[in-house]
């Protein structure tokens, strides 16, 4: 196993192993690709935490970060960061990857003097990496109450003491929402990918019997 920085000539292979980790999870297909295609550019980009996982050679994971921010009940803003997508291939998954790969990353992370971070996910296995309610650290989600515990809204204090006793809500980064901003552009990106099925299944957001 090998982990490293992507380069520009690897970017269809992540692009192509992103959409198959995500199809159909979250909704009939997915957008995390375009996302990622979309984000490199992006000023808010982390590059040195733009890393690949290799196995014999063949890529089969990645993950990169964001800068972000938390608004304060002062209105100030407070610099934050998150991270994802973050994509192990279908075939290696739950084989310890994944877990492997984020704890790379989030040893890089605080090496580079990153204090916070905040995503969405499902605790039972980001709890593995340090990660716990975001609300039970005074951090609110901007679309749920602020009284709410939200539990897919996670947070970790990679510096201690870096977040303290203060209080906020965190939005993510406006570049995670641009294939919902961008349908036209989004659908011609697609269009170069293999055709896959897109299913509604349970677990998606928004599904209903």
């Amino acid at each position: 196993m090998n982990i490293r920085l992507e380069t520009p000539k690897d970017y269809r292979e992540v692009e192509n192993l992103t959409r198959e980790a995500f199809w159909n999870v979250y909704r009939p297909g997915c957008t995390e690709h375009y996302v990622l295609y979309q984000f490199r550019t992006n000023p808010d980009f982390i590059p040195e935490l733009d890393l690949v996982m290799e196995e014999d050679g063949k890529i089969i994971g990645h993950v990169m970060f964001s800068k972000a921010e938390i608004i304060l009940n002062d209105g100030t803003n407070f610099p934050s960061w998150t991270f994802g997508p973050i994509s192990i291939h279908p075939d290696y998954k739950r084989k310890g990857y994944g877990l492997k790969l984020l704890n790379y990353a989030l040893e890089k992370a605080k090496e580079m003097g990153i204090g916070l971070l905040q995503m969405e996910g499902n605790i039972e296995f980001y709890k593995h990496a340090g990660f716990g309610l975001a609300s039970k650290m005074k951090i609110h989600y901007h679309a749920e109450p602020r009284e709410s515990e939200v539990p897919y809204f996670l947070a970790q204090e990679l510096i201690p003491g870096y977040w303290g006793n203060r209080e906020g809500t965190y939005c993510p980064p406006k570049g995670y929402f641009v294939a919902d901003e961008h349908p036209e552009a989004f659908e011609a990106y697609e269009a170069t990918f293999p055709q896959k099925e897109k299913l509604r299944l349970p677990g998606q957001l928004g599904y209903e019997e």
